[in-house]
């Protein structure tokens, strides 16, 4: 009975030591995730569907929880200006991360150049307009054109840029064909729905869309290249992990999501 008893003791021992084992697992794993470091990152909504996908690789692998912050740049530099807790900025054209850099809003030191894009001009997929270059718009074949609002949407400071430079654009102001819309993705809803005959909006936000037809790609020649750079802001309490983040975006694996999704550097 004694050895019995000893025997018994042993397994309660063991039992014991196992549960102890397992809810230090347990404990640590959980502390795992509780460490997790929020990073706030502000960037151009075209780079929605490429930040997406990002983000189930890039948290698999580094003790981050990315959260986007999406929208018209100037939009996103405004609220940074007002003191919005951010992180990242990626900006979809250089003059908005010039504005913020000049603020003393972004550690210049961070600053890289991110991918780049192309204007394409659209119309719905049921649409009977056929142009094959936006120096082919009339007044006439038209009654809206969706834009995004060159006050704050690089996409539609672009498109400004490309109408001038055909000598449409005062035209077409005057007739109020046009249509100013917040970022790309609305001018992209704009032309689906048919609520705007044709827009202008970047190849990447035109190849998520099957309820559109490219029309034309816009002549680089046209407007200002467009880049999209990103910076680390200053008052970010997460410096280290946002570098990463922004180090990370450069490399081969993400250069192709964003290739994946009409981007190319």
């Amino acid at each position: 009975m004694k050895k019995f008893g000893i025997f018994m003791l042993l397994i309660a021992s063991l039992l014991f030591a196992g549960c102890s084992s397992n809810k230090a697992s347990n404990n640590v794993e959980k502390e795992k995730t509780e460490k997790k470091i929020p990073l706030t990152v502000s960037a151009a909504v075209s780079l929605t569907d490429a930040l997406e996908e990002m983000k189930e690789i890039y948290e698999k692998d580094h003790s981050v929880d990315l959260t986007f912050n999406l929208g018209g740049s100037g939009t996103l530099a405004q609220q940074i200006q007002q003191g919005a807790p951010v992180d990242i900025f990626i900006s979809a054209n250089q003059e908005w991360m010039d504005t913020l850099e000049e603020d003393g809003l972004v550690k210049t030191s961070t600053r890289k150049n991110v991918t780049g894009n192309k204007i394409v001009l659209i119309t719905s997929a049921d649409s009977k307009i056929h142009y094959k270059s936006p120096d082919e718009i009339s007044v006439a074949d038209v009654d809206q054109i969706a834009i995004g609002n060159p006050e704050s949407v690089p996409a539609g400071k672009y498109t400004k840029e490309i109408l001038h430079n055909l000598n449409k654009w005062d035209e077409l102001e005057k007739e109020k064909k046009l249509v100013m819309a917040k970022d790309v993705r609305q001018v992209l809803t704009y032309v689906e729905t048919g609520n705007a005959d044709i827009g202008f909006v970047y190849e990447s936000d035109a190849v998520t869309s099957d309820k559109i037809n490219i029309l034309a790609t816009v002549d680089e020649s046209l407007h200002e290249p467009i880049i999209y750079p990103g910076a680390v802001l200053a008052k970010t309490k997460h410096e280290k992990e946002a570098k990463e983040f922004l180090t990370f975006l450069e490399t081969e694996e993400a250069q192709n999501i964003l290739e994946k999704y009409g981007f190319k550097k």
